[in-house]
């Protein structure tokens, strides 16, 4: 999955530099508690997608700076930004290619349980509801047509930027981590200002 055109994106080289420098960004991990504390930039601050968009006026007032998003892949950073940029939120940027790229060019994670991504757990679910159907349709011939509703939901997903799956799943006890209090996000954002 790619940002959406309309957000601006900062490299991982170029996001080392700014985190390097001076005038350093804040980042803002939108991704769900539980892939949060799977593993992390350091010094990042996580506010889930949902509890963002919900509280984006309140983030505004102690978001003044320059701000990078960051998720698994750019995608709901993207979401992010244009939710932020909605609110009057100036200097957004997304990192392109999100912690996976973080990762891949050996920049330093804080690590905490190991969980699967919430990207892969609905391929899982998706593929198993699909196979399982196509299994039982030998029998059941209708239960072909649960292999299409998925198929249909996942195109739907594809072209809406959406995904329904994905939401359901990271209600799950197992993706939701340690609840994620936007009192003490900005809280803690208040008091580490530059």
């Amino acid at each position: 999955m790619t940002t959406p055109p309309t957000a601006s994106t900062v490299d991982v080289p170029a996001l080392r530099e700014l985190l390097d420098s001076d005038d350093r960004p804040r980042l803002i991990d939108v991704r769900t508690p539980g892939e949060f504390e799977t593993g992390h930039i350091p010094g990042s601050y996580n506010v889930p997608l949902d509890l963002l968009r919900e509280h984006r006026a309140e983030l505004r007032a102690h978001l003044d700076e320059q701000v990078v998003l960051v998720c698994r892949s750019g995608q709901r950073a993207g979401q992010a930004s244009q939710a932020l940029a909605t609110a009057g939120l100036p200097n957004l940027r997304v990192l392109h290619g999100g912690i996976g790229a973080w990762q891949a060019a050996g920049e330093p994670v804080s690590a905490g349980r190991p969980r699967w991504d919430l990207e892969r757990q609905v391929r899982l679910v998706a593929g198993s509801i699909v196979l399982g159907s196509v299994l039982t349709s030998t029998t059941v011939p209708r239960a072909k047509w649960l292999a299409a509703a998925i198929g249909g939901g996942l195109t739907f997903a594809a072209l809406s930027n959406t995904c329904a799956m994905g939401m359901a799943l990271s209600k799950l006890p197992y993706n939701r981590g340690p609840k994620c209090d936007m009192g003490a996000v900005l809280s803690a954002l208040a008091s580490n200002r530059s």
